[in-house]
């Protein structure tokens, strides 16, 4: 029993310094791992350099090391940066036809829609029953007053004849005078009434305001025609002429020192099927739009069938645009704690071989980086299989 006993203080004592052995071990390995971590970023670099070293020695094994990739020349030339903002076709030469007057019921519709039609040509007629009773009462009360002033001036001439011959009182002849001046006076007045009866009758004929086509119709005979009618929303008639249109967009308000009257616009549109369209900014507002914080742009269309007025448009503003610029696709431009850069084939003793350069860039427009400064003119870039290259490997192309 004894040496059991012993036994078992033994086991006991051993398992527990086993257990404390190994939490010693545990904190020692993460310790140690925590160590390699810091250093991993210097090994790696002592790799790559290693690996180029190889690479450069190892003549006999040299393309079994390089990497296969694509290489191209960058690209020299214009280099152009646009706005592109959602934007729309509208007619300058579009019109609502509304009465001149009060409006009235409609009588008569002279023209259909999709009808062209010529400025100032009758479109509708409206009631006149009214008019035409002023009017006529107008001239008929001007025509007994032009008989009364013959009359009048007849008297006057008799009695101013006989009053030279000494005949007479000049009573008459004054009271003869003043009575052709009240006449002449009240026939000018009534004449004014038949010239506002004759424009009321006139404006029973709803015109045309400009030439074009009539693009919407929504008056038929019967119903009440007025100004506030008209003005409705799908309630009047509309005429567009197509002529003259021009694209509009609305530019956002941090844009606003980029973009100038005169500048170059593309403006494009999906349904025509066609090249844009090349235009310059003619008109430009002067204030912001506090609800949409935007600022509206014009530019001029070309004549053609094919637009339409509320057409959707892209409008493309030329914001930038530099000469002889060197450009590269967007998506070989990688970047690190010192900025970005790309990798570049040089030829080594006939061979090529990976280049990191640090480059600067510019603007971005369709997939395309301009580079400001790091590259030249000649200079070839990697393409593809840029992603795991190091400086110095050596490469070969696809």
């Amino acid at each position: 029993m004894k040496r059991l006993s012993v036994l078992l203080l033994s086991s006991f004592l051993l398992f527990a310094c086993g257990g404390s052995e190994k939490g010693g071990d545990l904190n020692k390995l993460q310790a140690e791992l925590a160590e390699l971590k810091k250093k991993k970023g210097s090994l790696d670099t002592e790799i790559r350099t290693l690996e180029a070293k190889i690479a450069q020695l190892d003549t006999a094994g040299g393309r079994l090391a390089s990497k296969l990739v694509s290489i191209d020349s960058v690209r020299v030339g214009v280099f152009e940066h646009y706005i592109d903002l959602q934007g729309k076709v509208e007619a300058e030469g579009m019109a609502y036809v509304a009465p001149a007057g009060m409006g009235g019921q409609v009588k008569a519709v002279y023209v259909s829609l999709g009808m062209p039609v010529s400025k100032g040509q009758a479109i509708l007629k409206l009631d006149d029953a009214m008019a035409q009773q002023q009017l006529s009462a107008a001239r008929q009360q001007s025509g007994q007053l032009k008989t009364r002033l013959m009359q009048a001036q007849t008297i006057y001439e008799r009695y101013q004849n006989l009053w030279k011959q000494n005949i007479g009182a000049e009573i008459q002849v004054i009271n003869a005078k003043a009575d052709v001046d009240a006449l002449a006076a009240q026939l000018r007045a009534v004449e004014a009434q038949v010239g506002m009866a004759q424009e009321q009758v006139n404006m029973t004929t709803v015109r045309a305001a400009i030439a074009g086509i009539i693009d919407e119709m929504n008056v038929k005979v019967g119903e009440f025609f007025s100004p506030q009618s008209a003005a409705t929303p799908g309630a009047g008639i509309r005429i567009v002429n197509n002529s003259k249109l021009k694209a509009v967009t609305y530019v956002p308000d941090n844009y606003v020192a980029r973009v100038r009257k005169g500048d170059p616009v593309k403006v494009w549109i999906a349904e025509i099927g066609k090249e844009a369209f090349e235009s310059r900014i003619q008109v430009m507002s002067a204030s912001i739009n506090v609800n949409t914080r935007s600022f509206t742009v014009e530019a001029p269309l070309p004549g053609n069938p094919l637009l339409r007025a509320n057409q959707a448009a892209v409008v493309k503003i030329l914001d930038y645009k530099a000469e002889n610029a060197v450009s590269v696709p967007v998506n070989v431009v990688q970047s690190d704690e010192k900025g970005k850069y790309l990798f570049v084939a040089e030829s080594v003793n006939g061979k090529w071989v990976a280049r990191r350069r640090i480059v600067q860039p510019g603007q971005v427009y369709e997939g395309f980086q301009e580079i400001v400064s790091g590259l030249k003119a000649g200079d070839r870039i990697v393409t593809d299989g840029y992603q795991s290259l190091y400086d110095g490997q050596a490469i070969r192309s696809r």
